[in-house]
């Protein structure tokens, strides 16, 4: 009895974690289940929509999944620690850029931030890091382009930089007049994945091919990449086919259309609890788009949605101070707001 009762909560333990990692394939697969037995032509038509969306959007799709492993296979993560040495100013511009380009995964990125903030990094290069890197990177651009066109991933990737820099600069003044002197509660530590590439940053192995282990987390990589992005998109596009079906277009139009301050406004907040993912908020950003939502609000619900979504905001409040959590969301917030509002402006330049 002993043995049994000590080995039940272990596999407990294992079956919660799968269904955990399975999640969001289970959420397509009930929902699909509910429609095959509520509606089945919608089923149908639902099916059909999410295989040509996937299809549509598969070269980029790939490319990003090619990039991916690749960035983990050469270890081209650690050129990251280059951006957080040198002059607060220079930090801010490096930090900024290395958030936009980098394609640091979604766990690495809050302990990385734990770590550079325990090692000391200004929190203002941090903050532009911080700031800059759930917005955008080479595989998010890839399939922004695919999915929204590349004037939008462009814009999305100036605005990652431009958040960043701003946002930077702002804690940077702060920091100075005494405010934000110890960012980081008390008891979080600074390890992570990611963060032993920022103490000990290696040499980049460019032609990874060469070598057995490189090969064999190329391949990890690019599988773990794939199943992830895969499911993400596939939940998505399952989302924007019953979105088209059944939400008026007019509906859309009064909420989120037009070409005012309002409609941007709106776009901004409701990104916070409705976001997604940043790979499944693009189809239904287009969805919503073509239904007549002004761009300046989607690339808005993008931006705010990126930084601000529940998931990321937790994971800042549990690792920074309560004043840096409030400038964090400030700035996310305003920032995207008028992201949105430069963005759409540029429409009728």
């Amino acid at each position: 009895m002993t043995e049994i009762s000590d080995h039940q909560p272990s596999q407990i333990s294992a079956i919660w974690s799968v269904l955990r990692q399975q999640m969001v394939w289970l959420a397509s697969l009930a929902i699909f289940a509910l429609l095959a037995v509520i509606v089945p032509a919608q089923a149908y038509d639902s099916g059909q929509f999410v295989a040509a969306a996937i299809l549509s959007t598969g070269p980029y799709l790939l490319f990003s999944i090619l990039v991916a492993a690749w960035a983990g296979a050469t270890g081209a993560d650690s050129l990251i620690a280059k951006a957080f040495t040198g002059a607060p100013l220079v930090m801010i511009a490096l930090g900024a850029v290395a958030g936009g380009i980098s394609p640091f995964c979604s766990c690495g990125v809050i302990p990385l931030i734990a770590a550079l903030l325990s090692m000391g990094v200004p929190l203002s290069a941090v903050m532009a890091f911080w700031l800059a890197s759930p917005i955008m990177d080479p595989s998010m651009f890839l399939l922004t382009t695919g999915v929204l066109g590349f004037e939008f991933a462009l814009a999305k990737t100036f605005a990652a930089i431009g958040l960043g820099l701003f946002g930077g600069l702002v804690a940077h003044v702060l920091a100075g007049s005494g405010a934000l002197k110890t960012p980081l509660r008390d008891g979080v530590g600074n390890g992570g994945c990611g963060a032993a590439n920022l103490r000990n940053p290696g040499a980049v192995h460019w032609r990874f091919w060469n070598e057995a282990d490189r090969r064999r987390t190329f391949l990890s990589n690019a599988f773990s990449t794939t199943a992830f992005l895969t499911k993400w998109l596939v939940l998505a596009f399952l989302l924007e086919s019953l979105m088209t079906a059944w939400i008026p277009a007019e509906t859309v139009t009064q909420v989120l259309g037009g070409t005012g301050v309002l409609p941007i406004l709106s776009a901004t907040l409701v990104g916070v609890p409705a976001y997604l993912n940043g790979y499944a908020a693009l189809p239904l950003v287009n969805g919503l788009i073509e239904q007549g939502m002004a761009p300046g609000a989607g690339l808005a619900f993008l931006v705010a949605g990126g930084v601000t979504s529940i998931p990321a905001a937790m994971a800042v409040w549990a690792l920074a101070r309560w004043p840096v959590f409030l400038l964090y969301i400030g700035l996310s917030l305003g920032g995207a707001f008028t992201i949105g509002l430069l963005f759409q402006a540029w429409q009728y330049l």
